[in-house]
Parts: structure tokens; C-alpha cells; sequence
């Protein structure tokens, strides 16, 4: 039974897609838990990077469209943060006002069409098939892209500008006595992690060899869910520790996803399944903390009445 449902394509397929949605998850821990904004462009900005690098992947430049899914990431992540400082715009109204014009943005770029198809298409993982071979060119290809993300990421925070980026999310108004401009922090913080969010959205669209309007649906909590995870399993800590936590979590979470699929679950459930798990992984923090609270005060209850006895 349990060699029917956990199967080294489970496991495969779940860290595939765990990487790349993890880039998304990535995008949050810099917008959300490093500069403390909730940035809710997030589902329209995977959808652009999966509309952008599929219609230059058509044109025969796969490479090209990730960088392209980039920079379209970067354009989100600006206008967002120009509503936010220049504007003074909430930052959750300032991503759902992009959130809202970038599906028209969208559906503009994939030439008002619902879907696009890529099977006929050459791709990073058509490329990597042709010089890897076997059955894990695909896991190897997106690896080698989540190394390399996560480490410029790692050396990014540790530089200075990223270093006043996180320090921006502590405490802004320090920031500004020290003579650092939090304008410019928070934009450059929001356009980098929406640049992760278009490539993670580049990666699927040549992963799947296809893209559609919705494909974007839910990816902010989604993505919430799998920093939230991570943080628990790994903990605070270093950069580079919660960065592997993070990429750690968005795999866990593709697992859970696929065990259930293994069950049988229908289609139109597993969008609940989905609301489970993140309602789970969102509370489990404070389940934990609840529950070392209630752990001392028994031992506390524990100590009194001995002491009672005595």
C-alpha cells in the first residue's frame, strides 16, 4: 500500500515543482517576512512572467524568456512599490490594484487567448533532455536554476543594499535617520522579489509546456504556506538557513499535494485539501507555542501541588 503511494515519481515530480514554486515562496520571504509587506500582486505577477516567457519561447529564444519573465517581475514589483511610496497607497490595496490590472496585462501579451501552447516549442528542459538525457533532466535543470537564485539571493542580503533592505522591514524610521532612503530600499526589495516570482512563472510555463490566464490563481497563499512551513521545520536563523527552509517547505508542500492526488482525491476537492494545508501550516506556530504555554504551566501545577503536599 505505502509502496504504491510513495514512489520515487512522487518524489520526483514534488520536488520539481517544490523548486519551482519555491521561487514564489522566495519572493515572500523578501517582500513578507524580510520588508514586511504584504504584496498581493503576486498572483497577477506569476501569470505576466508565465504569459511573457511563453510568447518568447515561441519565437525560439527559451533562455531569453526566463530573463524576459524577469523583467516583466521587475515592472510589477515597480509599479507596486510606486503606488505604495510615491502614491501612499496601503501596500495590501496597492497589490491588489496591480493584481487587478495585470490580468488585462496579461491576457494582452498572450494575444487576448486564454491558453498558450509550447509542445511544439524548444525549452530549457527540451535542451537539457538533448545534453542530460535519462529521467532527471528535469530535476537536474531546475536545480541548477534554485542553486543559483539562492545563492545570488544569500549574497544579495549580505551586501549593504540588501542589508538596509532588511533593516528596512525592522525599522524604517532608523533607516531614514541613517541617512538611507526607504523609497528606495522597499523598491528595489519588492522589484527583486518580483522578479523571482516572473522567472518561477517562466520556469512553469516551460515546465508544462503551456500557459493559461489563471494559472496564478492562489499562488500568495500557496507561497504563504510553504515560508510558513519551512520557518517551522528549520527555524530561525541565518539568511541561507531560512532560505533552505523556505525551498525545503515549498517541496513539503508539493508532497502533501501529490500524496493526495495518490488517494484518489477528486478535482474539485483538492482546492479544500489545499485551504487545509495552509490553514494548517499557518496555525501551526501558534499550536506550537500553545502548546509549550500549557507544557509549563502543568509542570508549573505540578511543582505547587508537591510543594502543597509537603
Amino acid at each position: 500500500m505505502l509502496s504504491s503511494i510513495f514512489t520515487v515519481s512522487l518524489a520526483q515530480s514534488a520536488i520539481e515543482l517544490g523548486c519551482i514554486y519555491a521561487l514564489v515562496a522566495l519572493a515572500l520571504f523578501v517582500s513578507f517576512s524580510i520588508l514586511n509587506i504584504a504584496d498581493l500582486s503576486t498572483d497577477g505577477c506569476f501569470t505576466l512572467g508565465c504569459a511573457v516567457c511563453a510568447m518568447v519561447t515561441l519565437q525560439g529564444h527559451p533562455f531569453l524568456g526566463l530573463l524576459a519573465a524577469m523583467g516583466a517581475g521587475v515592472a510589477s514589483g515597480f509599479v507596486t512599490a510606486f503606488l505604495q511610496t510615491r502614491l501612499g497607497v496601503e501596500s495590501i490595496l496597492a497589490g491588489i490594484i496591480v493584481n487587478t490590472g495585470l490580468y488585462t496585462i496579461n491576457i494582452a501579451v498572450m494575444g487576448f487567448s486564454s491558453t498558450i501552447n509550447l509542445f511544439a516549442s524548444k525549452t530549457i528542459f527540451t535542451m537539457a533532455k538533448e545534453a542530460i538525457g535519462g529521467n532527471w533532466y528535469e530535476i537536474i535543470a531546475i536545480l541548477i536554476i534554485i542553486v543559483i537564485v539562492a545563492i545570488v539571493l544569500i549574497l544579495f542580503l549580505g551586501t549593504r543594499l540588501g542589508l538596509s533592505i532588511r533593516a528596512t522591514g525592522d525599522n524604517p524610521f532608523m533607516v531614514r535617520a541613517s541617512s538611507i532612503s526607504p523609497i528606495f530600499t522597499i523598491t528595489v526589495g519588492l522589484c527583486v522579489a518580483n522578479a523571482m516570482t516572473g522567472l518561477s512563472g517562466g520556469l512553469l510555463a516551460q515546465y508544462q509546456r503551456s500557459c493559461d490566464i489563471n494559472i496564478g490563481t492562489g499562488q500568495v497563499t500557496i507561497a504563504l504556506a510553504s515560508l510558513i512551513i519551512g520557518e517551522t521545520l528549520v527555524g530561525k536563523g541565518s539568511v541561507a538557513k531560512r532560505i533552505f527552509g523556505v525551498i525545503l517547505g515549498s517541496c513539503l508542500y508539493r508532497f502533501i499535494v501529490a500524496i493526495a492526488l495518490r488517494f484518489n482525491v477528486p478535482a474539485e476537492c483538492l482546492k479544500l485539501v489545499s485551504s487545509i494545508i495552509v490553514a494548517v501550516a499557518i496555525s501551526l506556530p501558534y499550536l506550537r507555542q500553545k502548546a509549550a504555554f500549557m507544557k509549563t504551566k502543568r509542570a508549573a501545577m505540578a511543582k505547587r501541588k508537591q510543594g502543597g503536599n509537603l
